[in-house]
């Protein structure tokens, strides 16, 4: 054992830690997509209690599935700039506490979903949960390119989640939410991912830029930006939001193919990055158009 490790076990862990554990920042978006996905299912306000109830079993189920990760990806997580930091590369928190950290709120976001809203939100959190980690970071991230378009379809369930606590069941509606995520996944991890090649380089994982280039990354990233534009904007034809909306929609989704084409005809970092932060911006404020134009509306 390195020095290093050492120093690091010898610090006792904080809340401070076990809270950096969860990813914070990656959850945030995705914690957003759960609530305003409540006020669009509700056509309003759903009600303080069972957005308390969403919120906190949500992040609790999105925070244990980060925290599941970061045990699986200690060893790359260690080796690569960005995630050097975390708890588990640092070795601050022992591979066995952030585990049984993370089923603990497991199995409290599981008791919370249940009690709180229905018992389908509860099993569609732990679905996103057992995708995330089990899909995702144990069988795809390391072996195959496309790692990011199904093992991240965890990171879609989230509106799910929002709208079976208010309604208790999902309706066609609902999977378009779903479908909103899930296509917009690629354009921006895809963006990312071009940004921090080098670390997926130096640990092996086959992200797309990696294995194919960045001119094949930039390429699909547009195809999925134009797959995204028209999922977003299918609720319109189905009566399920208003034009106001639409007006909107086109708006972002030119914007979100603008930059897209732009990342393709010049694939460096500053495109690529450009991209990243407008992708966080775009996804907040469609599920916002949603929530607002139907609790106008309904």
């Amino acid at each position: 054992m390195q020095l290093s490790e050492v120093a690091a076990q010898s610090e006792r862990a904080t809340w401070r830690d076990y809270f950096w554990l969860t990813k914070p920042r990656v959850i945030s978006l995705l914690l957003f997509t759960t609530l305003a996905s409540m006020f669009a299912a509700a056509g309003g306000w759903p009600g303080a209690g069972l957005l308390l109830v969403a919120g906190v079993g949500g992040y609790m189920a999105a925070g244990a599935a980060n925290a599941f990760n970061m045990v699986v990806d200690r060893d790359i997580d260690a080796r690569m700039q960005r995630t050097s930091k975390r708890p588990t590369a640092t070795r601050k928190i022992s591979a066995e506490n952030a585990f049984a950290f993370a089923a603990v709120l497991t199995v409290l976001s599981f008791a919370i979903l249940w009690r709180g809203a229905n018992l389908l939100t509860a099993v569609l959190a732990l679905a996103g949960l057992v995708w995330y980690v089990l899909i995702y970071t144990f069988y795809m991230k390391r072996r195959f390119w496309s790692n990011i378009v199904i093992g991240g379809a965890a990171g879609a369930f989230p509106p799910l989640v929002g709208f079976a606590a208010v309604t208790g069941y999902l309706d066609l509606f609902a999977w378009y939410l779903f479908a909103m995520v899930f296509f917009w996944t690629p354009v921006h991890f895809w963006a990312l991912a071009l940004m921090i090649k080098q670390d997926y380089q130096k640990v092996g994982v086959p992200m797309l830029p990696v294995v194919h280039g960045d001119k094949a990354t930039a390429l699909q990233i547009v195809l999925y930006a134009v797959l995204t534009a028209i999922i977003t904007l299918m609720p319109v034809l189905l009566g399920e939001v208003r034009l106001a909306y639409l007006v909107a929609g086109i708006l972002l989704n030119a914007v979100l193919i603008a930059r897209s084409l732009g990342l393709y005809r010049n694939p460096d970092r500053q495109h690529a990055v450009s991209l990243y932060k407008y992708s966080m911006l775009y996804l907040a404020l469609v599920f916002t158009l949603i929530a607002v134009d139907r609790s106008l509306w309904m």
